[in-house]
């Protein structure tokens, strides 16, 4: 199966403590969250961060997508409550479009394609 990837950025609130919170609440997701990621057709996700900046790699099915997610999320209320605790600790990179947390990034550069 071929997959796709997407990397995404997000800033969080330069905020020691913050970003300790959001960190640690990463480090046991809960699982209906979990289930809601994989139910939508992501097969992993990885976050980084540095500073208060974070990105996001996510590889889906071939027939993923970000508008069905988002339809997705909008129906399940536990998604709803772990959105709204994250915007506590989140916030969007300068030029993120209005309403925008996670920027798509484009790929610049590929060493596999070169």
């Amino acid at each position: 199966m071929k997959t796709k990837n997407y990397v995404l950025a997000c800033d969080l609130k330069d905020d020691v403590a913050l970003i300790k919170k959001y960190e640690d609440y990463h480090r046991e997701v809960w699982p209906e969250i979990i289930n809601s990621i994989r139910n939508v057709g992501i097969l992993n996700m990885e976050i980084f961060r540095t500073g208060n900046r974070l990105v996001m790699v996510m590889e889906t099915q071939p027939d993923f997508s970000f508008e069905r997610k988002a339809k997705a999320d909008e129906q399940n209320p536990k998604v709803q409550e772990w959105e709204n605790l994250m915007g506590q600790y989140q916030q969007a990179v300068p030029w993120a479009k209005p309403g925008e947390k996670w920027t798509l990034m484009d790929k610049i550069f590929d060493l596999a394609n070169t």
